[in-house]
């Protein structure tokens, strides 16, 4: 515990220093972290083949091997994303509204950090640098605590990006990485009120309900995303089959990935047969109502649980509904106010689906792998929030900051 406190200390004591940074000096520093992943690629590339070997020998499962392995590829894209960071507007200072009073006062809300930001999270080593550099141009420190697995792999990312920081005007500990794998360390990271200023867990369900559960400081998460697509009955088959299957496998172990598609009994016949066979050939396996194993050959009966998986694999459960209504219904009891999409050429169904819909990022005729930070425009993202206190969906750099207020008087008294 002492320990742990002298990080989080450490950490309080950078933030301040953080706040006050002009927005160049962080831009600076970004690029500085930027260059510093490419030129230790090397060792970060070693680490990660460790811990892959690792974790293959005791028999995790492809999609947790898929989020914790880097390439070339993906350490470049992590260099890109804090480059993409530093050329973002810096939200620090920025003016949401400014007024005057009756009585002559002038009042400004103005965006300032939120302070020292814990991250807990599973795999996933492309988040360490993600979470440093949008903690880092935002104004925050980070305590970041990544899953034993790949314990090497963040070491490795940790230590280059601390090394930038040294000649760049910015304190070494605004990154910090917790090293120790004892998992009680993620129950002392949630008690350290006054110290961490805000929880943000990124995992299985498992690890969110955990630390939901214990924590004592704020937290922001989501619980797992069970990410549906309805296909209506006026949409067009072949955008609807294309959409399906890239929401589905184009990287099936993630949160926004599609767990479950609802098709509108209209267009079950013609749609159906033709995006099994898609979904198929990629190797997804199928489990469906009776409608839908009437009309697709060998699916595999769905069950009450099939509706509420989140299965971060190639497997999809298949629904047929009689109307949007349904699909509606279907999405309001097992959803997870995660991500979810229509298809369809109506555009008033559509519009219908978009503003009933109560989840973070609702799609028309659109994949569901577009909630992403990157892929709306925020740069990168530290999570997806499902709550709605104080983020909704891709938490970028205005998610990491609050506004506060500014008042100015002239010898204002209030009687």
């Amino acid at each position: 515990m002492n320990e742990l406190r002298a990080v989080a200390e450490r950490a309080r004591e950078a933030a301040r220093t953080l706040a006050a940074l002009p927005a160049e000096t962080k831009n600076r520093a970004l690029r500085s972290m930027a260059d510093a992943l490419e030129a230790h690629k090397g060792a970060i590339l070693a680490a990660n083949r460790e811990d892959v070997e690792e974790a293959r020998a005791r028999g995790q499962t492809p999609s947790l091997l898929d989020r914790l392995m880097l390439n070339e590829a993906r350490v470049a894209a992590m260099a890109r994303g804090l480059r993409d960071v530093a050329e973002l507007p810096d939200p620090v200072g920025e003016v949401v509204e400014a007024y005057e009073r009756p009585n002559g006062l002038r009042v400004q809300r103005v965006r300032v950090p939120l302070g020292v930001i814990g991250m807990i999270y599973e795999a996933r080593p492309n988040a360490t640098a993600d979470a440093a550099g949008l903690c880092l141009k935002s104004g925050n420190a980070a305590i970041l605590r990544g899953g034993s697995e790949a314990l090497r792999s963040n070491r490795a990312i940790v230590d280059a990006l601390r090394r930038a920081l040294d000649g760049a005007g910015v304190p070494q500990d605004a990154i910090q990485l917790v090293e120790n794998p004892d998992r009680a360390l993620v129950d002392e990271m949630l008690q350290l009120v006054g110290l961490i200023d805000l929880i943000i867990p990124r995992g299985g369900e498992g690890l969110i309900q955990r630390v939901r559960q214990n924590a004592k400081v704020p937290v922001l998460a989501h619980a797992k995303g069970v990410c549906h697509v309805y296909v209506d009955a006026d949409a067009d088959v072949e955008k609807a089959t294309k959409i399906c299957v890239n929401a589905k496998v184009q990287r099936p172990g993630v949160c926004n990935a599609m767990e479950t598609l609802l098709v509108h009994e209209r267009i079950a016949p013609l749609f159906l047969p033709k995006a099994a066979e898609a979904l198929r050939e990629k190797g997804v396996e199928l489990r469906g109502c009776p409608k839908a194993r009437a009309l697709v050959p060998d699916v595999q009966p769905a069950t009450e649980a099939d509706w509420e998986a989140e299965y971060l694999d190639l497997v999809l459960a298949i629904r047929v509904v009689s109307s949007p209504e349904e699909a509606l219904e279907h999405i309001a009891r097992y959803g997870s106010r995660h991500t979810d999409a229509i298809v369809t050429e109506n555009p008033q169904t559509a519009q219908e689906f978009l503003r009933r819909v109560d989840s973070s990022a609702v799609m028309w005729n659109a994949s569901t792998r577009f909630n992403d930070g990157g892929e709306l425009g925020l740069g990168a993202e530290i999570g997806i929030s499902t709550t709605k206190l104080h983020a909704y969906g891709p938490m970028g750099l205005r998610e990491l900051t609050v506004p506060k207020f500014l008042v100015s008087g002239d010898g204002h008294v209030r009687e």
